[in-house]
């Protein structure tokens, strides 16, 4: 059965479609949402607010994480800090500010209504983080502090030092643990989500792996939400935490959940530069460092010699050159670009020559080293722990890697996927960043998909449709756990040669070669003609240690590697076909004279949302148009 993409965006001026929508929308009385279960699989800030907010709106909410507690969600790595439309520094700032700089940021790629929405809850979202305790920075009087982000010219990002992610998920986590006292949320800590159940054409449920004892069962509800973040890993080499993985939003692909612009991956451009091949991650340096950090390279080609040995005639800041309105605060996927650049160009520093300096001595002469040590003190000791280097007495060392996905599961304006009953929040879904994300938007979307905008969006698909109760005895849960049971029997029955990690790695590096910073018609088309032997030789030739039945880090990691050995496919295809440069999406063969990403509004002014076609088969391309209505389409600049 072909896709439909239907937005269900209101009509109207998209100032007021939110407010409409929800007055529009059927609600749920409070003695019948006592009667209604909901799954939630993910407990970051997404998946943690939303359980903890059905919960307290009277839902039976199940909370299912492949951590040993909620708190350990990837959640906690967002340092910088978060969005909101406050205007505390009365710099001019708005919510149709913030909406147009992240429609501007997303290169025109992301819908207007939903991003829209995302600016106007914004403010909501830190009164409720504020009275929930988070431990926001303050100014001297006591009012609550911004400081300065990527892609704007105005100061509304609130922040706790660099550990935003952190205090945010603490706080919801809170919310949470007062609803699992309470009996309204079942928490299910170290389960895998390992397929979808789906039930007279509605998500009806999930079939998990017990992480501990190898036990497979199958859980049922009304709804099922996946708040599962995103699918960076796919290259290996991410800032993401090693357990992030794509398996939860594949599986739902594979059983009618349209995956949308899955090429949308954001390179961050402060991380850590890669030291060698023993590495199995990355770790990222705040992108709040480009407030008060500037970025150099040497003027000359092969320039050898160490920092302070460089007078400042011989050394380019070239974002504050080429970019002179937005200086280091270009946004990510141009910060990153031209980063590369430099270092193709041979002005890279370190030992690879893949890297960029970071220097704060003129803001430790504007700040003191005391000043800039309160705003930044425990980046800068990660920092040195990781590299042995004081960043207060040389410049840090930065290059790019991934660290984020724009592409996710398709959801409508109610974040519910093609799949209906299937509802997807947070980084799991495409929804609001369109081709490049702006920094601290991704806290923001985490918490207004949780706090505020699936709690009615699910209240309205519950009181329009009409379910049956099931219980996991039903036959369609037994076959989806034979399934599941089957592939883990097929994986440990390989015997093979080779571990899952080197074939991991293997796929990364093709394509971070192929489809990272850069990509090309030759490149992405060896990518996808390679992938397929490398999968192949996967199901023939790797070893899984250990059994089922028990806890079996090596089964957990081929299961993932598994589908991103398909996954990877997917994201190529997309890219191949998109025969443009936008955000974080840059064709070589598509870019203006100066380098910049050239988009092209004629023909790729839609969302790809791919339909999996069966085993063996090419996925369907379905198109979502994108209207532009409060924001005219303009070639992007920063200049």
């Amino acid at each position: 059965m072909a896709i439909k993409l239907e937005s269900k965006i209101p009509d109207g001026p998209v100032e007021q479609a939110w407010d409409k929508h929800r007055f529009d929308m059927k609600l749920v009385n409070p003695a019948n949402k006592r009667k209604y279960s909901v799954i939630v699989v993910g407990s970051g800030l997404a998946g943690g607010a939303a359980s903890a907010t059905l919960a307290e709106l009277g839902y039976n909410v199940s909370c299912f994480c492949y951590q040993d507690s909620p708190r350990r969600a990837h959640s906690i790595a967002a340092q910088g800090g978060i969005n909101a439309a406050k205007n505390y520094q009365n710099d001019g700032d708005s919510i149709h500010r913030l909406f147009y700089d992240t429609v501007k940021g997303g290169d025109y790629r992301a819908r207007e209504a939903n991003v829209h929405r995302l600016a106007q809850i914004s403010v909501n979202i830190i009164d409720q983080a504020v009275a929930m305790g988070v431990p926001f920075a303050r100014e001297y009087g006591g009012t609550l502090a911004n400081r300065s982000f990527g892609g704007a010219q105005v100061s509304r990002t609130f922040y706790a030092r660099g550990q935003t992610g952190q205090q945010l998920l603490l706080g919801a986590y809170q919310a949470l643990e007062r609803q699992i006292g309470l009996g309204k949320v079942k928490m299910y800590p170290r389960h895998e989500m390992l397929d979808l159940i789906v039930i007279d054409g509605r998500a009806r449920g999930i079939v998990t792996r017990d992480m501990v004892t190898g036990k497979v069962a199958s859980h049922v509800a009304d709804a099922v939400v996946l708040g599962t973040g995103g699918y960076g890993n796919v290259f290996y080499l991410s800032t993401n935490a090693k357990g992030c993985n794509v398996t939860s939003i594949w599986r739902a692909y594979k059983k009618g959940a349209a995956l949308a612009n899955p090429c949308y991956t954001q390179i961050h451009p402060t991380c850590i530069p890669v030291s060698g091949d023993h590495q199995s991650k990355l770790t990222l340096m705040s992108e709040s460092l480009r407030n008060d950090g500037r970025i150099w390279v040497p003027l000359k080609k092969g320039d050898t010699r160490r920092p302070d040995q460089i007078p400042e005639a011989e050394r380019d800041y070239y974002l504050e050159r080429k970019y002179p309105r937005f200086g280091n605060l270009v946004p990510r996927d141009v910060a990153s670009r031209n980063a590369k650049q430099v270092c193709d160009e041979g002005r890279g520093v370190g030992e690879t020559g893949l890297g960029v300096y970071l220097d704060f001595a003129d803001a430790i002469k504007r700040l003191t080293e005391g000043g800039v040590r309160e705003r930044y003190g425990n980046l800068f000791d990660m920092y040195e722990r990781i590299t042995d280097e004081n960043p207060y007495k040389v410049p840090m060392r930065i290059f790019p890697a991934i660290h984020y996905t724009m592409g996710g599961t398709w959801v409508d304006y109610n974040l519910m996927s093609t799949l209906p009953g299937l509802h997807v929040i947070g980084e799991a879904n495409f929804s609001d960043h369109g081709a490049n994300r702006l920094g601290a938007s991704a806290l923001m979307q985490g918490l207004a998909d949780g706090y505020f905008i699936l709690p009615y969006t699910i209240g309205d698909y519950l009181a329009r449709t009409k379910l049956d109760k099931i219980t996991p005895d039903h036959p369609e849960c037994k076959k989806v756990e034979a399934e599941v049971n089957g592939q883990t029997k097929k994986l440990l029955g390989i015997g093979g040669k080779r571990t899952v990690d080197s074939f991991h790695r293997e796929l990364g590096k093709l394509l971070w070669e192929k489809c990272g910073m850069a990509r090309n018609k030759a490149g992405l088309t060896e990518a996808i003609e390679k992938i397929p032997s490398i999968r192949e030789e996967f199901w023939q030739n790797v070893k899984v240690l250990g059994g089922g039945e028990e806890l079996n880090q090596s089964l957990e990691k081929a299961g993932r590697v598994a589908d991103f050995l398909e996954f990877g496919e997917l994201m190529c295809r997309d890219a191949l076909h998109r025969e443009e440069s936008c955000g974080g999406h840059f064709r070589e063969e598509y870019q203006t004279p100066e380098g910049e990403a050239l988009r092209n509004d004629d023909d790729f002014a839609y969302v790809a949302a791919w339909e999996y076609a069966g085993e063996g088969k090419a996925p369907i391309l379905n198109k979502e148009a994108l209207e532009f209505h409060a924001v005219h389409l303009t070639q992007r600049s920063y200049k």
